[in-house]
């Protein structure tokens, strides 16, 4: 099941949090030769609670897995806005990476959207959305991103990498925040 933001409901009833499927891939319809990512959490907090933290870069460190050994080199102090440039680096299976993002689309406490503009992707978008709902937020991630490589690449590396990226990145935001499994 992929979350399209259209049918997100503003009222989630308890169980139903439950099924919601924390990441998904399917061939992204918009884009040619890409797929996407989708991901979902539900927080007991509010939008306007949980905004402020995705809303600073020097918090990607707490949220990115250890063996990627992430580290910002220059990002904008305090909040980001449109037109936000952040470099940082990282480790891609051992590969020293160097990673550029510009934030788009910024649109607090709803959403905002990430593009790569130098890295190891053909293309990376990430969409950052959050609907308020009784009793918390749900907050989804959706990620358009094409690699050189083809099908077998994406399929047995990078699938499996961002696979285990989100798993960690909502563990460590359930830590954070509160929230259920």
């Amino acid at each position: 099941m992929t979350i399209q933001a259209s049918s997100v409901p503003t009222r989630v009833p308890p169980l139903s949090r439950q099924l919601i499927p924390p990441i998904t891939f399917a061939a992204d319809p918009d884009f040619r030769g890409a797929w996407r990512l989708d991901t979902a959490i539900f927080l007991p907090l509010t939008p306007e609670a949980l905004f402020p933290f995705f809303a600073d870069a020097r918090n990607l460190e707490e949220i990115t897995p250890p063996w990627l050994r992430f580290a910002l080199v220059d990002a904008p102090a305090g909040p980001l806005a449109s037109g936000a440039l952040i470099n940082y680096r990282l480790r891609i299976r051992g590969v020293p990476i160097r990673w550029q993002t510009r934030i788009d689309d910024w649109d607090p406490p709803r959403r905002f959207t990430d593009e790569q503009k130098k890295g190891p992707y053909r293309r990376w978008h990430h969409e950052h959305r959050f609907f308020s709902m009784e009793g918390g937020t749900l907050m989804t991630d959706r990620v358009s991103f094409a690699a050189i490589g083809g099908p077998l690449v994406r399929r047995f590396l990078i699938e499996p990498d961002l696979r285990r990226i989100f798993t960690y990145r909502h563990e460590r935001i359930r830590a954070r925040f509160g929230g259920a499994e």
